[in-house]
């Protein structure tokens, strides 16, 4: 009798473990998913250069000077040196200040607390919840746009000022 209790404990056991797990594997569709809401990412690998832009998007400010603030992260990867040259949305240059060069593994952070620059767009008038293009110009990886959702001053970009 206990080895007949053993035996449908166990089984039931293996049988809950084999039902409820992940047949996909760590490349299932339900990993990859991104929401509306991310920031931007795209990678530039051209003539020798390994740049990732990471989560870029902007902040539209609530103050109604239609100004936007730059969030996120410009990565190189690359053995050479690259440097941001400029950043432009939508035809209106950012006036950009900090951390320009970029060696390899550094990194141009835009807001929060481990930043080491800002690019403030004056007059982007682009309304939170819409996709604009920003251009990035880099000394040798070039010109490269991204679509960016703007999100607005709230939650967790309450934060972010000109």
């Amino acid at each position: 009798m206990r080895l007949r209790n053993v035996l449908i404990t166990s089984t039931a056991l293996v049988t809950s473990l084999l039902l409820t797990s992940c047949g996909a594997g760590p490349d299932a569709a339900s990993r990859t998913i991104v929401r509306v809401t991310d920031g931007a990412e795209t990678s530039i690998t051209t003539d020798g250069s390994d740049l990732k832009v990471r989560n870029l998007l902007l902040v539209e400010l609530s103050d109604g000077s239609g100004t936007g603030v730059l969030v996120g992260s410009i990565i190189n990867s690359a053995d050479k040196e690259d440097a941001l040259l400029g950043i432009a949305v939508n035809g209106v240059n950012a006036l950009y200040s900090g951390q320009s060069i970029m060696v390899k593994n550094s990194v141009i952070q835009f807001e929060g607390a481990s930043s080491n620059a800002k690019a403030i767009i004056p007059g982007m008038n682009v309304a939170a919840g819409k996709e604009t293009v920003v251009s990035l110009f880099f000394a040798k990886a070039g010109l490269v746009k991204v679509n960016a959702i703007v999100r607005d001053q709230r939650d967790t970009y309450a934060g972010i000022t000109a």
